[in-house]
């Protein structure tokens, strides 16, 4: 088990130790992507999918420059009303030597969950490439963290693709270059968080949470190293947000974006705010369906994965 600074939650210390299903986290979605206190409800809603599907949840976070794996009500409540840093991967370092708190991102909470011995993970949507960032582009070379470190990180991941506020294609050319494995589940196309659908195609698809942990299991056979596979898992067709509207709100979105100069790591959370004002609320509805899906399914995924193994 990890020493300190690590906190394990009890509950998760136990399961883990008798090789029985955890699933990871995040906690930027919670505290940057949603509002107080409408994420306390959805943070609990989201466990209790976890849990529904046989599995027990860890919600990640830093407290007082210590690493929680899995959240008291209490600590829960504070990650979501305190305003609290926004940590990726690179920050970790920094939070803990200055005591602070902050909420992780996917590339935090990959690297914290893989060091803890926790093989799920679930979030609503991956970071990928901005619009506009390459070579011919004078304004952003912006790729999210989430991309460097789910290639070096031993980490199934549930999500929804990437979402729909990035470039789709690009995002999924550096996934491939990277070699970072990215299946379908139940589609052979790849879902763009609020959309059904990207627009774009995946080579791979799986069907039941057994596949997927079969997949998982050869991988693990097959001693590749570090990386991670993705499940993207897209919302029914009636519950994503209005493809009209998304398209519309997204222009705005990006030329207002542009107007106010908002760059690096402030883009993600501005676009989900505007999506959030600009679609009277549907948006975030949406985003917590794609998440309490998404925790459901890493929950069943991890369970096949321990009965495969013989915990269960």
């Amino acid at each position: 088990m990890l020493e300190k600074p690590f906190h394990l939650d009890p509950e998760v210390r136990r399961t883990l130790a008798a090789r029985r299903p955890v699933v990871a986290l995040e906690s930027t979605l919670l505290a940057h992507g949603l509002p107080y206190p409408r994420n306390v409800e959805v943070a609990h809603q989201v466990e209790a999918a976890v849990r529904a599907a046989g599995s027990v949840p860890a919600t990640i976070a830093v407290l007082g420059g210590q690493v929680y794996v899995g959240l008291a009500d209490d600590a829960l409540e504070w990650v979501c009303r305190a305003g609290v840093a926004k940590l990726s991967a690179r920050d970790l370092p920094i939070a803990l030597a200055m005591s602070r708190d902050g909420a992780t991102t996917v590339a935090a909470t990959a690297v914290i969950a893989a060091q803890a011995g926790i093989p799920v993970f679930a979030t609503g949507g991956i970071g990928g490439v901005h619009r506009q960032a390459g070579p011919d582009d004078a304004v952003s070379w912006d790729q999210s963290a989430d991309l460097a470190v789910l290639a070096r990180t031993p980490i199934a991941v549930v999500c929804s693709g990437v979402k729909s506020i990035l470039d789709v294609a690009a995002t999924l050319e550096r996934l491939e270059t990277l070699s970072v494995t990215v299946l379908g589940y139940g589609t052979s196309r790849f879902p763009g968080f609020y959309l059904t659908d990207s627009g774009h195609p995946v080579d791979w698809w799986v069907d039941t949470p057994e596949q997927a942990a079969a997949v998982l299991e050869a991988r693990d056979t097959l001693g590749l190293g570090p990386g991670a596979v993705i499940f993207a898992n897209p919302l029914p067709p009636a519950e994503q947000l209005d493809p009209t509207v998304h398209d519309r709100v997204l222009a705005e979105g990006l030329a207002a974006l542009a107007a106010e100069g908002v760059r690096g790591k402030a883009v993600t959370p501005y676009l989900l705010d505007y999506f959030h004002r600009h679609t009277s609320g549907a948006s975030l509805e949406v985003n917590v369906r794609v998440i309490t899906r998404n925790a459901h399914l890493a929950g069943l995924i991890a369970a096949s994965r321990a009965h495969r193994s013989g915990a269960t």
